[in-house]
């Protein structure tokens, strides 16, 4: 398991709805995004690879995932600087298959 709900469950002081609301957002939004983020790299697009990385990494981080964030932080970071696309482009497939990796392992743990 690549998440952890420590931050979540603190946030949510046992409310479960809130749990589970906070994770169905994550599953709505976060495959959009990281699809979003794919075409603005391919697109070459430094300011559209920066804002989506920027948007995807609270929500990893909300989830605990520090290497998730690490790799957003470090794509967000590099799109705002216009940083090589080879750089770019050897950083995103973390992002990328730590996410598929935690949407799968969400999707199984809350049924949903």
């Amino acid at each position: 398991m690549i998440y952890s709900l420590d931050k979540i469950n603190e946030m949510a002081d046992g409310d479960q709805d809130f749990i589970l609301s906070v994770i169905s957002v994550f599953l709505e939004e976060v495959p959009d995004d990281l699809k979003g983020l794919e075409e603005a790299i391919k697109e070459r697009d430094y300011e559209k690879t920066y804002q989506l990385a920027h948007k995807i990494k609270p929500n990893v981080d909300l989830l605990g995932m520090e290497q998730t964030r690490a790799a957003a932080l470090e794509v967000e970071t590099m799109g705002k600087q216009n940083a090589s696309w080879e750089d770019i482009e050897k950083t995103f497939p973390i992002l990328k298959t730590d996410i598929h990796q935690v949407i799968g392992e969400l999707k199984t743990d809350f049924q949903l």
